[in-house]
């Protein structure tokens, strides 16, 4: 009773924060020790989305040692290795992983056993070997022994433009190979669909932070530009920092007609069933102020004036505004009831095209996800930058080029600024790096005689993760 109490006086002293993990093993009980981890100092004061991705490794790997038999605290070294095997190789699993997510996962389990350690000295069964690497404050990096060698090099894809339209078309707007409306696609939302993946691919913004905008962050439109700076709320960004991105007007422009076609009918179709008066927790923005900040009245009569930085993607989601025909939400993407739509929703609609494109059109391989737009920009501005980089130095011989190729200072700051990358290192072998050594003199060779598609068809073409037009090509 006394170990009860201990435990009622510390949830009481430390309240837990809404959204905050815990785990139960197979049996519905919990260890104490484990969830003080989501608890602690480490990582109490992380995102929702960050929460979840090390709940969700550290829930794998126990309920691996849940079936091999070892506890968490007393594992050796051989456990990860099974580990490793059962993830990514083991027929007898029906749901094996790509190197990347695996990756990721021992990542997240070694920074639980790294705090374990510390806390109830507990040994940590995940062995490391140098890296290649420095961290910030200078010293080496490290790696898990198990770690896939070259894991973001196999699992990284892109899209060059033409391959992206097609991906696009076909399988979010359920366009024919040849243009036309298909009569047999029974898809829906495809406005929507294809609206969002345009913001990504012309803004580089992953999933949750395009999918967490406000239709207040969106800048009117107006044809005399090609790109609109914007700002990037601190609550939505990756780590938690606020960052300018740069949207391109072909990316605006289906989002804004987005508002005004399926979303204004999804809207009305809410307002008409009454669904925005009976959502709880709401609050009315009544005023759009000046430093990005707006004035919100609460269910209670509540007034408060916050920044827009300090709303995190839960509360935008409940965030209404009155208009001439009624209630409205402030979120930019609505599901097709009206309601505002969780980020995470937008996985399914990139299985549901990738379904398209290999079972109903026959393009086997030919598959795209959400952050491969993202990839896609990065490399596409790479490709831009390299370009006027060759323009600049045109004028010098073959000799110079050559003692100038690793000398891209511009144009990787270029893509690590339009990323929103803190480190270049992080562009660089993440982002681009199969493509660090391209020969400037292949690109001046395209440079004067093709656009910038065109240029990246010709330059990109032989190599298979950059996923070009695949009809095209036939």
């Amino acid at each position: 009773m006394l170990q009860y109490q201990d435990v009622l006086l510390r949830a009481e002293a430390r309240p837990r924060r809404a959204g905050q993990p815990f785990l139960l093993d197979p049996l519905g009980a919990p260890d104490l020790r484990v969830d003080s981890w989501f608890d602690s100092d480490d990582i109490r004061d992380l995102g929702r989305k960050t929460w979840r991705k090390y709940a969700y490794s550290l829930a794998v790997w126990l309920n691996f040692l849940w079936a091999y038999g070892r506890p968490w605290d007393d594992v050796e070294p051989t456990a990860v290795e099974a580990f490793k095997t059962w993830r990514m190789l083991d027929g007898r699993n029906p749901r094996l992983v790509e190197s990347g997510t695996y990756s990721d996962n021992l990542t997240n389990i070694r920074l639980f056993y790294l705090w374990a350690a510390d806390e109830f000295q507990i040994p940590n069964p995940i062995r490391t070997r140098p890296g290649r690497g420095k961290r910030r404050d200078g010293t080496r990096s490290e790696k898990p022994v198990t770690d896939p060698k070259a894991t973001r090099d196999r699992d990284v894809k892109w899209f060059d433009p033409a391959g992206y339209e097609r991906y696009r078309d076909c399988g979010l707007l359920g366009l024919t190979l040849e243009g036309d409306e298909d009569p047999s696609w029974r898809g829906r939302n495809g406005q929507r669909n294809a609206a969002f993946a345009d913001c990504l691919y012309n803004s580089g913004l992953r999933l949750e932070e395009g999918g967490s905008l406000l239709l207040v962050e969106l800048p009117p439109d107006d044809p005399s530009r090609g790109f609109y700076t914007c700002h990037l709320a601190e609550q939505t960004a990756k780590g938690s920092v606020a960052r300018k991105y740069w949207m391109s007007r072909k990316g605006l422009v289906p989002v804004l007609n987005y508002c005004e076609g399926e979303r204004a009918t999804a809207v009305r179709r809410a307002q008409a069933a009454g669904r925005y008066e009976r959502m709880a927790g709401t609050r009315l923005l009544t005023r759009t102020l000046s430093g990005r900040r707006v004035r919100l009245v609460g269910q209670d009569g509540r007034v408060e004036e916050v920044p827009l930085d300090s709303l995190t993607p839960e509360a935008r989601r409940l965030l209404l505004r009155e208009t001439s025909q009624g209630l409205e939400p402030v979120a930019l993407w609505l599901n097709e009831d009206g309601m505002p739509r969780d980020p995470h929703g937008w996985q399914h609609v990139f299985t549901q095209a990738n379904q398209r494109l290999r079972d109903g059109l026959g393009l086997e391989g030919f598959a795209g996800a959400a952050h491969m737009l993202r990839h896609s920009f990065a490399l596409r501005w790479f490709s831009v930058g390299r370009l006027l980089f060759d323009r600049k130095f045109a004028h010098l011989d073959g000799e110079e080029l050559r003692d100038l190729r690793y000398e891209f200072g511009s144009t990787w700051d270029l893509v690590r600024l339009l990323l929103g990358h803190a480190d270049q290192r992080t562009t660089k072998e993440i982002y681009l790096e199969p493509f660090e050594a391209l020969e400037l003199e292949l690109l001046l060779m395209h440079a004067d005689s093709s656009g910038i598609a065109d240029l990246m068809a010709a330059v990109y073409s032989a190599d298979r993760r950059v996923l070009g037009d695949p009809v095209a090509t036939r």
